[in-house]
């Protein structure tokens, strides 16, 4: 059975830039999540091939959370994992239609689990895309109609218009608060492929007191972190 015991908590530091650090132990599962919420930081090519080769060296899978792709506007910022080399071996990608185009109540997502992608058991290599098959024919009733077609709908001519209004509209505002926090002498990460701004409560605040401070104050309201930053 899985426990507490049995997970492993990836190094993330503001003195790595909130990057995934590569563990020195071998991991059976892993979980990245770029552009990541809540930091809004993205993992370039280079960070996500070293992840790639971990897990081809020690047998692991990654399961990639991008849900956040359609807001990656840097050019040198993978849109997924499978464009690294070889991680179709060792990656199931995944996202949502909350994100891209705000279906958050509705839920609607899809993910990609490649043929290459095995694993052993008994002594031979099995296919998980063929297990998943077998698993969605025998226990899923398929996404509700009316979500399939909003989710039709996105693809639109119409759809994709809205949708990069929507998207573009998003990262300006980040934009701007990334922007004027910084020359206001904070300390931010994220804001830029990326909806959301991590910042760093001044003089080692926790960061419920730093809310409580900005919501009584200045009548802003924000989403503390405690435990990402530390």
């Amino acid at each position: 059975m899985l426990g507490r015991e049995n997970i492993e908590f990836i190094e993330c530091r503001e003195e790595n830039d909130f990057i995934p650090k590569i563990p020195d132990k071998k991991l059976d599962i892993i979980y990245l999540c770029s552009p990541n919420n809540p930091t809004g930081v993205t993992m370039s090519k280079h960070d996500l091939e070293k992840w790639v080769n971990y897990a081809r060296e020690n047998e692991a899978i990654i399961l990639f959370d991008s849900v956040y792709e359609v807001f990656i506007k840097d050019k040198d910022i993978p849109h997924s994992i499978y464009e690294i080399e070889g991680a179709k071996e060792v990656a199931i990608e995944f996202r949502s239609y909350s994100k891209l185009a705000g279906f958050t109540g509705v839920r609607c997502s899809f993910m990609v689990l490649p043929k290459e992608l095995k694993i052993e058991c008994n002594s031979r290599k099995i296919e998980l895309n063929e297990l998943w098959r077998k698993r969605q024919n025998t226990k899923f009733g398929a996404t509700s109609y009316i979500a399939q077609k909003g989710a039709e709908a996105v693809y639109s001519e119409e759809g994709q218009k809205e949708i990069k209004e929507n998207i573009d509209y998003y990262l300006k505002n980040a934009k701007y608060m990334r922007e004027n926090l910084s020359k206001a002498g904070f300390t931010v990460y994220g804001g830029e492929s990326s909806p959301y701004i991590l910042l760093k409560s001044p003089k080692n605040e926790k960061s419920w007191d730093f809310f409580d401070a900005l919501l009584e104050k200045g009548n802003v309201i924000t989403t503390p972190r405690f435990r990402v930053w530390r």
